[in-house]
């Protein structure tokens, strides 16, 4: 079973606090007792669609980078710009860091303690977050130098294409232009060195190095039920031949014993 981060917020409603043009700053020992809240209570998501959207993805994106110590996958998780302010602060659904430690487990991102911000940002939105994702988030994103802003809504309430991306060109976002493939959409992200695809409805994340799509949690949960139906096919197969083995073994041992009495 998925266990969900227990800090768990509404994707993109009103969860952008007020900004300054203030760039991320170095600590300062006047800041440290400065209290950074690790949850805003609200819920994480709109709907369950939206709900399944963001943790696939974000299962996707970990699963892909498991092997690299210096990329963090965050979701739905509390990121602070400015030191000492904690109103200065954004939610984005998913968000990855290259060029970070991988570990430990943050409870938010302090941008000025962790030295970057993302490269990658992914807002799962909806007709009520639209303003939010298409005004002050995009904005904020693209003053704090953001690489890539993703927006994707699972429900098709207003975005239409349901996917579309922005990239950093010079101090402005730029569209990422979208290709029709078999599938739908496909647009190419530069940071992550992956696709991302409509496949039907749903977001897909689709590796071009191995030709295949990265796989989610319920994929990943059938692949492995599989595996392991086919790991007990084998113990069973191993153990029947180990038993005839036994068997024939047992039988040679009375056919020789049968033989001696008869040579007596």
């Amino acid at each position: 079973m998925l266990l969900l981060p227990s800090r768990i917020a509404r994707t993109g409603e009103s969860r952008v606090k007020p900004v300054d043009s203030v760039p991320p700053k170095r600590g300062t020992a006047a800041s440290t007792a400065v209290c950074y809240p690790s949850s805003d209570g609200k819920p994480m998501a709109e709907t369950e669609r939206h709900a399944i959207a963001t943790i696939n993805a974000w299962q996707a994106l970990r699963r892909q980078f498991a092997d690299r110590e210096d990329v963090y996958v965050g979701v739905d998780m509390l990121l602070y710009y400015v030191e000492g302010d904690p109103r200065k602060s954004v939610v984005p659904d998913i968000f990855v860091v290259f060029g970070v430690p991988k570990l430990p487990p943050r409870d938010n991102w302090l941008a000025w303690r962790e030295g970057k911000l993302p490269d990658f940002v992914l807002e799962v939105t909806s007709r009520r977050t639209r303003h939010r994702d298409e005004g002050p988030k995009r904005e904020l994103y693209q003053r704090l130098g953001v690489e890539e802003y993703w927006q994707y809504d699972p429900t098709g309430d207003y975005l239409d294409p349901r996917l579309k991306g922005a990239r950093l060109t010079g101090p402005a976002y730029r569209p990422i232009p979208a290709t029709i493939g078999p599938g739908g959409i496909q647009c190419a992200s530069r940071p992550l060195g992956l696709e991302l695809h409509l496949s039907g409805n749903a977001l897909r994340f689709f590796d071009p190095a191995r030709a295949e799509y990265l796989p989610t949690p319920y994929e990943d949960q059938v692949r492995a039920n599989r595996e392991a139906d086919r790991a007990n096919r084998e113990a069973d197969r191993a153990n029947q031949e180990a038993d005839r083995a036994e068997a024939a073994l047992h039988r040679v041992a009375e056919l020789e014993a049968e033989l001696r009495k008869a040579q007596r």
